[in-house]
């Protein structure tokens, strides 16, 4: 049987699977790549380790939320990534989600509903 911190942790990390792709979608508004991207959302309080953010950024490739492409910078190259047309219009209809869902959880997290 799971201890309670098993079971806080399995559903911490089930609570920010979707908030972490909506961060990432959110700071691909500009162009980044791996490293940077990282280090952006960890300025921003948002933490995320490699083995999760690279198999993101190619899923959300795949399906076509984001466009990339290589470039040599500081003589290596990296991989740039950014939202494509349907990614920008996904994140804005997700935000709308997002806040509606905050507004309520906010509500019933401090009794109002």
């Amino acid at each position: 049987m799971p201890n309670e911190t098993d079971i806080f942790e399995s559903l911490r990390l089930e609570l920010r699977r979707g908030s972490l792709i909506l961060a990432v979608l959110g700071h691909l508004r500009s162009e980044h790549y791996g490293y940077s991207l990282r280090t952006a959302l960890a300025e921003a309080g948002v933490e995320i380790d490699e083995g999760a953010l690279y198999p993101m950024l190619r899923r959300l490739e795949a399906q076509g939320l984001l466009v990339s492409e290589w470039r040599e910078e500081e003589r290596r190259n990296k991989r740039f990534y950014r939202l494509s047309p349907l990614g920008s219009e996904t994140l804005a209809r997700l935000v709308v989600e997002w806040r509606a869902l905050n507004r309520s959880l906010d509500g019933i997290l401090d009794g109002e509903l």
